[in-house]
């Protein structure tokens, strides 16, 4: 009995969270992503714990270069309300009409996306710094495209599939297109 409830809960749990992208087909307006982050995009953010205490803010410049049909590089450089300032580079390939792979220097394997409509889920498990650590957080990462100039970022951290923290970013266009 106790090995049906530890199963019936391991699932009952894990099956709320599983959202299909894919009911997002005929939202507007489109994402191309390519389009979206060729060029300077900046991002505003805050990082929350599990419980959505406000840990950190930061400010994120990103500029993004289209290589042929298929890869986009993403120089990100953050500054954090801490005085901290960090980068990161993404290397994001599209591999069909709507599956994209991506990897960074601190993300383990690599990112596996899928994009319909106005919305991006990607997931991923990036080596994080935390009190002179590195833990690997896995995180399940929403990008939803508002309007022209502006998409909204959701993503929830998790390890051992416990929820650890939030990451909330609101990215603008610098110029539009």
């Amino acid at each position: 009995m106790k090995l049906f409830i530890i199963i019936f809960f391991t699932f009952a749990i894990t099956g709320c969270s599983a959202i299909d992208v894919r009911q997002y087909e005929n939202n507007e307006p489109r994402l191309n992503l390519f389009d979206y982050f060729s060029g300077e995009t900046t991002g505003w953010g805050i990082v929350q714990d599990r419980k959505g205490r406000l840990l950190r803010q930061f400010v994120v410049h990103i500029k993004g270069t289209v290589s042929g049909s298929d890869r986009l590089t993403l120089d990100e450089e953050f500054l954090w309300n801490d005085g901290e300032r960090s980068q990161r580079t993404w290397i994001l390939d599209q591999t069909d009409a709507h599956e994209y792979t991506g990897t960074a220097a601190d993300v383990v394997d690599q990112a596996a996306g899928t994009l319909y409509g106005n919305v991006l889920n990607w997931k991923y498990r990036l080596n994080l710094e935390v009190d002179d650590r590195t833990w690997k957080i896995t995180f399940d990462d929403w990008l939803y495209k508002v309007s022209e100039d502006l998409v909204i970022n959701k993503a929830i951290m998790s390890k051992f599939g416990f929820r650890v923290g939030e990451v909330t970013i609101v990215f603008k266009k610098s110029e539009i297109r």
